[in-house]
């Protein structure tokens, strides 16, 4: 593939640093074409295409090392969110039916949004968000998806170490089996969420390319794999419906059958009813269900990063790592929804783990997959930094090499500031809503259409050409998701209700 014309020349340095200082000399033609000065073009050209085996533009100042099945993991990292225990939820509010059509139409969306970030990227041969946004729409566009990414991963890391904050001293507490909440250190989540950003994330987010998280990527996904696992088991151990007195029986699985037996015989018509799974639902909360399917796949910050890394880049194989990850998540999401639905019908809760304390507070297993949900949150953090910090460094350090100095007062500076907003303002997230549901559809849906729209040359596709029609339409349903997701948060405001759930 032949370079065009109008190629920005980007340095690309580790952890997605790049400077904007090998700008082609440029003089405006008529009919708005650009010609580069002739000498230049061809010197920054050479360097730019050698090593280059498929003529594709290749940067030759940073050779990525991370293999295709570190990519996977780190990518799969980055789409999986806390938002997978309120899948079941969003089932009971939809349908088997609808919710996999729904789950279906998002994956292939996701996909879609990411072959457009790539086709972009590989015409201008660049790799970062932000300068696509230059490329497109210069400093303004930059500047744009900086500022949504960083509120983006701001949300989800602060989501996150929320989590930690609220579930680690139920952990250790039931771990130690006390009845009631002890002023002890060891089980206030202040405390804990600050021990665990240092001693865990903070290492982590020092890493210099994102590639060597895979080791910790490929060990957080296993974590959600038992998730899912003893999610599916429970389906074969829990009554339905539940008995009054379930609670002190669970753990007792001899006892438990006994119970299930009992249960079963003495079933009524309207127990039966509850038991019996829905396969097309609309009800008042099925709205709601729509916006946090439709950011189920969030990953689009992270997918330029861990493409500067891959080793032997092109767009076909980052296209397969996507598909491969996004594949892996849907499965995922949709056994992880069927089985919790399955499990409890209509009285899912809107996070899973806590629908089955109703059965037993004390059960090991449980227990077990709440600190591999802890585990994969916690090292899901240090994936989702990364872009915020090369966006912070796209808006403040444009033009400077990278400093170890500066790489690691960004990431201290992050955490601090996260930190003490899970601890002093946990109202927060009630913010960070607001700025998800602006923020995810412009990452998703906006950013990647109107960014193809402008960088893809009219020689090539013209405006109304078929792709170019599809991306703006792309936009539009985006800008639609978002006016929804706001629209449904501040109705929710406005009743005084707060419904939890989300991706993010």
């Amino acid at each position: 593939m032949e370079v065009p014309l109008q190629t920005e020349m980007v340095e690309l340095v580790p952890n997605g640093k790049h400077s904007e200082g090998l700008l082609p000399v440029i003089t405006p033609m008529a009919g708005n074409q650009r010609v580069e000065d002739p000498t230049r073009s061809c010197i920054e050209g050479k360097s730019f295409l050698q090593k280059s085996p498929s003529k594709e533009p290749h940067f030759t100042d940073f050779e990525g090392k991370t293999s295709f099945g570190m990519s996977v993991f780190n990518l799969s990292n980055a789409i999986m969110g806390s938002g997978i225990l309120g899948l079941a939820y969003a089932m009971a509010n939809t349908g088997i039916i609808l919710f996999l059509f729904l789950l279906t139409a998002v994956a292939l969306l996701s996909s879609y949004s990411i072959h457009l970030l790539l086709k972009s990227s590989g015409v201008v041969g660049i790799r970062a968000y932000e300068q696509l946004g230059y490329r497109a729409f210069g400093t303004p566009g930059k500047l744009a998806a900086a500022l949504a990414i960083t509120l983006q991963n701001i949300g989800a890391m602060s989501s996150y170490l929320y989590i930690i904050k609220s579930e680690l001293p139920l952990v250790i507490q039931t771990f130690l089996n006390l009845e009631e909440k002890t002023s002890d250190w060891f089980i206030n989540g202040n405390y804990l969420v600050i021990l665990v950003s240092v001693i865990i994330i903070l290492p982590l987010a020092l890493m210099r390319q994102l590639g060597y998280l895979g080791y910790s990527s490929g060990f957080s996904l296993s974590c959600m794999v038992f998730f899912l696992i003893a999610v599916i088991y429970k389906k074969f151990h829990v009554p339905c419906p539940l008995p009054p007195n379930f609670n002190n029986t669970a753990g007792n699985f001899s006892h438990m059958e006994v119970v299930k037996e009992k249960v079963q015989l003495q079933i009524e018509p309207e127990a039966a009813a509850f038991c019996t799974p829905s396969y097309f639902t609309l009800n008042s909360q099925t709205a709601y269900t729509i916006p946090i399917m439709a950011f189920a796949f969030v990953c689009h910050p992270e997918v330029l990063p861990i493409y500067t890394e891959l080793k032997d880049p092109s767009k076909k194989k980052m296209q397969h790592i996507s598909n491969l990850s996004i594949a892996v998540m849907y499965i995922m999401y949709f056994l992880a929804a069927l089985f919790g639905y399955l499990t409890f019908y209509d009285g899912v809760e809107s996070e899973l783990l806590h629908t089955y304390s109703k059965v037993d507070s004390f059960d090991v297993l449980i227990l077990c997959v709440r600190v591999a949900v802890l585990t994969a949150v916690t090292l899901t953090v240090p994936i989702v930094l990364f872009p915020v910090r090369r966006a912070i460094q796209q808006m403040l350090f444009p033009n400077q090499e990278f400093s170890w100095l500066r790489h690691v007062l960004i990431a201290v500076g992050l955490l601090t500031c996260i930190n003490l907003l899970v601890i002093f303002a946990p109202n927060i997230l009630g913010i960070f809503g607001v700025i998800g549901a602006t923020s995810a559809p412009c990452l998703i849906f906006i950013f990647p259409a109107i960014f193809y729209f402008r960088i893809m040359p009219t020689e090539k596709e013209p405006a109304r050409s078929t792709p170019k029609i599809l991306a703006l339409c792309f936009a539009v349903l985006g800008f639609l998701l978002m006016t929804m997701s706001l629209s449904f948060i501040i109705i929710d405001w406005a009743s005084g209700t707060s419904r939890h759930g989300g991706n993010h």
